[in-house]
């Protein structure tokens, strides 16, 4: 049992829920968003090589689907800390037993909840509301030459959005749809 977060297992091996127990009293409150020791037990892979934070203005915006390549795979942990997103990874493994299902999880900034995220997955979310901002802690340096993308609204992924896919940068738009022979990637 953790001391700072309550884990949620999902339906994928390894992708889990983590909803942070705030401390608070009448100032407000605090929350962690990471623990070394505490994610190490939980699959965390690495120290922090890098945390970013996303600003995304419009709701509807959807921003992903994500991956880095074997071998620079890497675990994330996603917290949304204004607005709120729904946010989706897909198992895309070689040889997963749930290879190509996906878990949608509402992240937002009332709810104090996260989503711990292995290498092997492709990651994405929509924002349910204008104004989101997102931090993402990475276990491994960004790698451009390792970059991978599906394409978000590929009918193989069945990810029902909630709202209409608006606002996808040229990037995102340009992952073409994938091809029945995709066998995933090695992690």
């Amino acid at each position: 049992m953790s001391a700072r977060f309550e884990v949620v297992p999902t339906a994928i091996d390894g992708l889990l829920i983590l909803n942070r127990r705030r401390l608070g009293d009448e100032r407000g409150f605090l929350t962690r968003l990471f623990c070394a020791e505490e994610l190490g037990a939980l699959g965390w892979d690495g120290p922090v090589s890098q945390v970013n934070e996303t600003g995304t203005t419009h709701a509807g915006t959807v921003r992903g689907m994500h991956f880095q390549r074997t071998p620079f795979g890497e675990d994330k942990l996603v917290t949304c800390v204004a607005g709120t997103v729904l946010d989706v990874a897909v198992d895309i493994r070689q040889g997963s037993p749930t290879f190509m299902h996906h878990v949608a999880v509402e992240l937002s900034a009332d709810n104090a909840r996260s989503l711990l995220i292995p290498a092997g997955f492709a990651h994405g979310f929509q924002t349910l509301t204008d104004g989101v901002r997102m931090i993402y802690a990475h276990s491994a340096p960004y790698r451009a030459e390792a970059e991978g993308g599906l394409h978000c609204q590929d009918p193989q992924l069945a990810i029902a959005w909630p709202l209409p896919v608006v606002h996808l940068s040229a990037r995102d738009a340009g992952h073409p749809f994938l091809d029945p022979s995709f066998e995933g990637i090695a992690a």
